[in-house]
């Protein structure tokens, strides 16, 4: 089925090919996290949490938050919530995960948090009584996320959705409702209305941290520990032994929240496993599923741009003059614009000019007339004109399809390699 589609696809249209696939990157990993002040992150944002991998983004559920815009995908560099949070647990949980996944694997997070906040504070519409009761700087922040926090946060799993595949959920709230025996019913109606409301998998798992041992909150524990009596769904992620904690004793130091966000990560690749392996997809209108990295092809050589030689660079007008090129196809009306320019083979390396409308993750991947994947190249771009880069190595001469990919705009295209 594979390789007869190819060889179609070379041999009988011959040209370059362009088509629009209304499908996100698989290997687009994204988890939504909600809560109140410890999911906000109360840690002071120290010089070694100011750089991050590219590989690992945050989608800003706020507009003009530290220069990012609203619904756009940003390096994730903390605060990551809003303007009053620091470092939390959700920067060391997406920094685990790249660091312990494939290298193929890019992951993503959606936070909306409010320090102080009641469960009711995802209720939708809010309470106008609860709110009434609320400090200005409690107001700020639901303003900023629109005046509604549960919808926000929909609104934006749903634009996620478009560029990745949600994988679970994140939760770290209950300090103010430490009495409310009624609290872990909450919780679970919350979660049933994500689950609808952004059109989950009804078996998405659902992450629940829990607060400090020694902590004055430590008796809401007794509520975070009956969530899994709630749903099959639900899991614990435990805060024994994380006993550095700021003077309120409410919130966790900066090292407690990496250490939290470790455990985080931890217990979602426990729970998930071979669910947050790689999937190679075929760039073709057939109906065939995606697959494991594992059951491509044998003969097929392992992507030539590791995460480590992966480079983005500007665009340049002057290329080699004696090099090959093979002109882009544009597309049209695609969700994300994206368009392929002239691709130039400068030395050992293959110039890929790339025109795209957002800011995003692009994903390029070379397969040989057989169908056989000989790179795969995953890399952040920025709007405008970009150029991501293939290492020719391990690349003989020869005829071949490149997939470029960024959410639901997708190009396919002949290129001949000399």
């Amino acid at each position: 089925m594979k390789v007869s589609y190819f060889v179609s696809l070379f041999f009988g249209l011959g040209l370059a090919v362009s088509s629009i696939f209304a499908a996100s990157d698989p290997n687009f990993h994204i988890y939504l996290a909600f809560g109140q002040s410890n999911m906000e992150g109360q840690g002071t944002i120290e010089s070694q949490d100011k750089t991050v991998d590219p590989r690992f983004q945050m989608l800003s559920t706020i507009d003009n938050f530290n220069g990012r815009k609203l619904g756009t995908w940003n390096d994730a560099i903390p605060p990551l919530a809003n303007k009053h949070g620091g470092l939390g647990p959700t920067d060391y949980f997406g920094r685990t995960l790249v660091e312990k996944l494939d290298p193929q694997i890019k992951v993503g997070v959606v936070v909306v948090a409010i320090a102080g906040c009641s469960i009711v504070a995802f209720d939708s519409p809010l309470d106008d009584g609860y709110m009434s009761t609320q400090a200005g700087w409690f107001k700020d922040i639901v303003k900023d996320y629109g005046g509604d926090p549960y919808k926000r946060l929909v609104e934006m799993a749903k634009k996620a959705k478009e560029d990745g595949v949600i994988k679970g959920i994140i939760f770290h709230q209950g300090e103010t409702d430490e009495g409310d025996s009624d609290w872990p019913n909450k919780v679970k109606k919350v979660y049933d209305r994500l689950v609808k409301d952004i059109g989950l998998d009804e078996n998405i798992p659902f992450f629940a941290g829990e607060v400090p041992y020694n902590g004055s909150s430590k008796g809401t524990n007794n509520n975070i520990r009956q969530l899994p009596n709630k749903s099959k769904n639900f899991y614990l992620v435990s805060a024994e032994g994380l006993n550095d904690l700021d003077m309120m004793r409410i919130h966790f130091s900066s090292q407690g929240y990496r250490d939290f966000g470790k455990r985080y990560a931890e217990k979602v690749m426990e729970v998930l496993g071979d669910a947050l392996k790689p999937v190679v997809t075929i760039p073709s209108s057939s109906s065939e599923a995606p697959v494991s990295s594992s059951e491509v092809v044998p003969g097929s050589s392992e992507s030539v741009a590791s995460s480590s030689s992966r480079s983005h660079h500007r665009s340049s007008d002057s290329h080699n003059p004696g090099s090959s090129a093979t002109e882009g196809v544009v597309i049209p009306n695609a969700t994300h614009a994206l368009s392929v320019g002239k691709i130039v083979f400068d030395g050992n390396i293959l110039q890929v000019p790339l025109t795209v409308a957002r800011n995003g993750f692009v994903n390029v991947r070379l397969y040989s007339v057989l169908g056989n994947e000989v790179a795969n190249i995953t890399d952040v771009v920025n709007t405008g004109t970009n150029s991501v880069q293939i290492s020719r190595k391990n690349i003989p001469s020869g005829v071949y399809m490149m997939s470029v990919q960024m959410g639901s705009s997708h190009v396919s295209k002949r290129i001949d390699l000399k």
